[in-house]
């Protein structure tokens, strides 16, 4: 089998302005989210919501947790997002209502339980509107609070490269190795554990997808039209999610509104998750993306043969934070530091706008 290559590198979208420094992550309450539902449970029905708070817990560990503790299947557990492990978040889980008389068994070291509700429908992957982030930096340069208000503004008014962080590929990129394995037909479902197979396959696949997406942004930053709105591209609306196409040969006017509605952040500009029901571009946009699969060795359809795991979606190139306020603090020795508060969309990394205050050495991500 062919090695992985290393993820494809996104650069800094505001990568002039020089960054804060610093460290990220140095314990875990230095990293706080907050799950934004998409629903609230209505408080009857066979499935039971717990908003739980998990420190320094991955993702996949919290799931073994509870369906031991609570006696349930795995898959029998639904979680609207993955959180980072070296971090203290909170967020919805679903079990069957059936595991209500053990919810106490579940909380443990790192584990708490905050509330039960029920619902009628089991939670799945992308139940949420978003996530509130209050992140701490530590060891920031003297000049932090001056470096970071440029680059602020800029986030505000631009966003930033709406990337895959790294922590998306794992250990030593093993989880990408084995999505493009699996796309290449070098390797198949048989090659992971049984134990594992379906939690592993499907994260192995949406690696795949994420690092061809980085790929993408990456080929589209690198002539600045990350943001600019071509001839064939795919458009989201901000506002519904929608998707519509810009025409190929558009009216110089009608393109010209297009980048207004782009740069007033009504619509974005949208790059691929690869799969055989994403809409496609067209024109240069079109071409762009199929390079990009021919330089991973992957065919049109590598992602037929996984229809139902990788059905293929679009995703912004650039994304603004909400709610973005960035303060100075200091440790218990005086150490310089910086408090960052924001909300991110669904599916955008927290780590990935953090790099751009930092600067251009990424911050540790642990999942």
């Amino acid at each position: 089998m062919t090695d992985a290559p290393a993820p494809h590198h996104v650069p800094r979208l505001h990568g002039d302005l020089p960054g804060v420094g610093g460290a990220l992550k140095a314990e875990p309450a230095d990293f706080r989210v907050s799950e934004v539902p998409a629903y609230e449970p209505c408080g009857e029905g066979p499935h039971l919501y717990l908003r739980v708070r998990k420190t320094d817990v991955s993702a996949e560990a919290l799931t073994a947790h509870l369906a031991r503790t609570l006696e349930v299947g795995k898959r029998d557990v639904g979680v609207a997002g993955l959180k980072d492990r070296r971090a203290i978040t909170e967020q919805w889980v679903s079990v069957p209502a059936t595991a209500e008389p053990r919810l106490a068994e579940a909380n443990a070291a790192g584990v708490e339980v905050l509330e039960a509700r029920r619902h009628t429908n089991k939670l799945k992957t992308g139940h949420l509107r978003g996530n509130r982030f209050d992140v701490r930096l530590r060891g920031v340069l003297p000049d932090a609070v001056d470096r970071a208000a440029p680059i602020v503004e800029r986030l505000r008014t631009v966003g930033f490269a709406n990337a895959f962080g790294d922590q998306r590929f794992g250990k030593g990129n093993s989880t990408l190795a084995l999505g493009l394995g699996l796309l290449r037909g070098e390797k198949t479902d048989r090659d992971v554990p049984a134990k594992r197979r379906k939690f592993l396959v499907r994260l192995a696949l949406s690696a795949a997808q994420s690092d061809l997406f980085n790929a993408c942004l990456a080929d589209r930053l690198s002539d600045g039209t990350a943001g600019t709105v071509l001839p064939g591209d795919v458009m989201q609306v901000r506002g519904s999610g929608g998707l519509f196409l810009v025409p190929e040969l558009p009216m110089k006017q009608d393109l010209a509104e297009e980048q207004s509605r782009a740069d007033l952040d009504e619509t974005a500009v949208t790059g691929p998750l690869f799969g055989p029901r994403m809409k496609g571009p067209t024109g240069d946009p079109a071409r762009r993306e199929a390079a990009i699969l021919a330089a991973a060795g992957l065919p049109d359809n590598a992602f037929r043969r996984f229809a139902k795991l990788t059905p293929g979606a679009r995703r912004p190139y650039l994304v603004r934070p909400a709610d973005l306020a960035v303060t100075a603090v200091s440790d218990e020795d005086g150490v310089p530091g910086l408090r960052i508060r924001f909300y991110l969309p669904s599916g955008s990394y927290a780590t990935v706008l953090l790099r751009e205050l930092i600067g251009d050495e990424s911050p540790s991500e642990t999942s």
